[in-house]
């Protein structure tokens, strides 16, 4: 039977993320940075955080999150309540682009 708290976990982290981010974050790297999800391991010990972002800021944003990981694993740790803080691993977010893509095809279809 599959386990519904690793949906759960992830959609708290995502919140909190998305909060500290907004409210606590210093780092202009950072800035306009949306967690579009966050995908668990089933013992909650990794947390893998999907996020979009312009084009061309993708790899200061990248940067900018691997330096603060540390400091945004321990706020997840304060805000979320879990016995391990997950290990946070920053992803892109594909979805969009990839929304997009199809929309192009399909309007080249129309035409």
């Amino acid at each position: 039977m599959a386990s519904y708290r690793p949906e759960s976990v992830g959609r708290n982290i995502q919140i909190e993320l998305s909060k500290i981010l907004r409210q606590e974050s210093r780092d202009p790297r950072l800035e306009d940075v949306t967690i579009s999800g966050v995908r668990m391991s089933q013992d909650l010990r990794t947390a893998k955080v999907y996020i979009t972002v312009s084009d061309d800021r993708k790899e200061d944003v990248l940067e900018g999150l691997e330096r603060a990981n540390g400091f945004l694993r321990r706020q997840v740790a304060q805000h979320v309540r879990l016995r391990h803080a997950p290990e946070l691993f920053f992803a892109f977010d594909a979805s969009l682009e990839q929304g997009s893509r199809i929309d192009q095809l399909l309007s080249q279809l129309d035409t």
